[in-house]
């Protein structure tokens, strides 16, 4: 059983492992975790506005995949660190819907308008699962302003609420 909830100080170590060993040896990202505030200390960053951070927690605690999301400016939120451990993904496991459906019942509650996100073009299955989910391809040159790009990102995305 894996229970979707707000992220914790106890999930920390966990969270950041997961996500580091994800970006670093999954998908050859070299990023480090102290090059990641998000990671540091999820609970300022992710925390203000609307803002919030979640994880999946497997029954012995270890964190199995996170999600954030930002609001940048008025009514504008962008998601951020949504990551699975491998051994559960898929629709079997359901934890990457689970996590998308908490961010964006969220959001919506909240107020805000529309989601945006980055991501790398070599995350197929991700920009996969964001299409299936609503979201749309957008140009970089469409940006808002103040959409908070990660240097790796180079395809984008977004959905109205």
């Amino acid at each position: 059983m894996v229970e979707i909830a707000k992220y914790e100080p106890k999930d920390q170590a966990s969270a950041a492992a997961m996500v580091v060993e994800i970006q670093n040896a999954e998908f050859g990202v070299p990023i480090t975790y102290e090059q990641q505030p998000d990671l540091v200390d999820p609970a300022a960053f992710f925390r203000k506005g609307a803002g919030e951070f979640w994880v999946a927690r497997a029954s012995g605690g270890d964190v199995v995949g996170t999600i954030g999301l930002v609001e940048f400016a008025a009514g504008q939120g962008a998601l951020r660190k949504m990551f699975v451990r491998a051994d559960h993904r898929g629709a079997v496991h359901g934890i990457a819907q689970r996590l998308l459906d908490v961010l964006l019942a969220h959001a919506r509650a909240a107020g805000l308008g529309a989601i945006w996100l980055g991501t790398t073009a070599m995350f197929k299955a991700a920009h996969r699962f964001y299409e299936k989910n609503g979201f749309a391809a957008v140009d970089e040159a469409d940006l808002p302003a103040a959409f908070p790009r990660m240097k790796p990102d180079t395809r984008f995305y977004r959905i109205a609420l």
